[in-house]
């Protein structure tokens, strides 16, 4: 059964944070320092706030729903993507992909691709990722972007990123 993607609520905020947190945890697992990643990954109020203020300003954040039904709030929501404008002075595209994740047991399975299509379909943009994830910078050079040279450290995990533009 496929998981259902659709725009997020603010009934979704808990859920959708316990997601943000795990993929974190998933993703950045062997990249950024353990202590540093259980640091930075322990704060679910502090990531419910976010979610909802954010959903509740209007922002667009897509979620992926878990087919499988019972399940505990953590698992509830297996994917997120949130396109916005960009945030950059020198702007390459007006669109950005603020961020993407799918949970590691959904890897592989193209969930990753549909959250990317609604998200931002084909249009020109551009993302910021780590220099270090080698696996999410093959996944977006399969869809059209490539590096253009700007770095920039994330004060937030302390690792440096680079930017990639989809034209």
């Amino acid at each position: 059964m496929q998981p259902e993607i659709r725009r997020a609520t603010v009934e979704d905020a808990e859920a959708a944070a316990w997601c943000h947190l795990l993929c974190w945890r998933e993703a950045y697992d062997g990249l950024v320092e353990p202590d540093v990643l259980v640091d930075r990954t322990n704060d679910i109020d502090r990531r419910i706030e976010r979610w909802t203020t954010h959903i509740g300003a209007g922002r667009i954040h897509w979620i992926a729903l878990n087919p499988a039904t019972g399940l505990p709030v953590q698992e509830q929501v297996i994917g997120f993507a949130v396109p916005g404008p960009s945030r950059d002075e020198d702007a390459p595209t007006p669109l950005e992909l603020l961020s993407i994740y799918v949970r590691k047991a959904w890897w592989g399975t193209g969930l990753g691709v549909r959250l990317l299509e609604v998200a931002i379909g084909k249009e020109p943009a551009s993302l910021w990722v780590f220099e270090g994830n080698h696996r999410a910078r093959a996944f977006y050079r399969r869809h059209g972007f490539v590096e253009d040279g700007s770095q920039v450290d994330d004060p937030f995990f302390g690792l440096p990123e680079i930017r990639m533009v989809r034209r």
